[in-house]
């Protein structure tokens, strides 16, 4: 990065946590539930959610470290002389950029005030902190989907295994809302609820494709 600005970055591996683990329990989830009921081999069965797994795990760490890189381009919270000569050439007036400059600089105000507020902290991009993001919110990414999936290693007779699944999910994020909950200081039957809705609409998702495909 050419500049130090200062973003919201990951607090550490609690965030990384909190990111990357419900989504490997969801994805895998719904791909597992999907595919168990396909035309497929068991052989195309492990082969096709391992790829899944892995490949998003993969995808899911670029990701976080770009999140905790930042973006350059939108840290400024002035209009720089670069996006002024853009609005130029699309012969925008100055008295309409001007506006344009003061409204950026109003919502920086704010922003800032509104950090204040929540006593949230901005870091400064630090690239070992982004790479040490990037893998923990894979490896939690992992952790999350291999869950869903092991009831399918374990028994190859996929309707028994997907019921054991379901299970396996509901308690994994009852578990894992709990913990949200005592991380992020909310209270807890809410943040169970809402996740249970979000896997319930995830596996009712899973159910209708599968109905419509099979």
């Amino acid at each position: 990065m050419s500049k130090e600005q200062k973003a919201i970055r990951s607090s550490g591996w609690k965030t990384d946590f909190l990111i990357g683990f419900p989504e490997g329990l969801l994805l895998l989830f719904f791909t597992t539930y999907l595919s168990h009921g396909l035309p497929v081999t068991v052989q195309q069965f492990y082969t096709i959610n391992t790829c899944i797994w892995l490949a998003v795990s993969v995808l899911v760490m670029l990701t976080a470290y770009q999140a905790n890189r930042g973006d350059t381009q939108h840290d400024e919270s002035t209009l720089s002389p670069e996006e002024r000569r853009k609005l130029e050439r699309l012969n925008i007036s100055e008295p309409i950029i001007e506006n344009i400059a003061a409204e950026m600089q109003k919502d920086a105000a704010l922003w800032e005030e509104t950090l204040r507020t929540e006593h949230v902290e901005e870091r400064h991009f630090n690239k070992s902190t982004a790479i040490r993001s990037g893998l923990l919110t894979g490896i939690f990414f992992l952790t999350g989907g291999i869950l869903p999936l092991i009831p399918y290693l374990r028994n190859e007779q996929f309707p028994t295994a997907a019921s054991t699944s379901v299970l396996t999910c509901g308690i994994a994020i009852t578990i894992f809302s709990f913990l949200k909950s005592r991380m992020t200081s909310q209270p807890a039957i809410p943040v169970i609820l809402r996740n249970l809705a979000y896997t319930g609409a995830v596996w009712l998702g899973a159910y209708v494709m599968l109905t419509i495909f099979k």
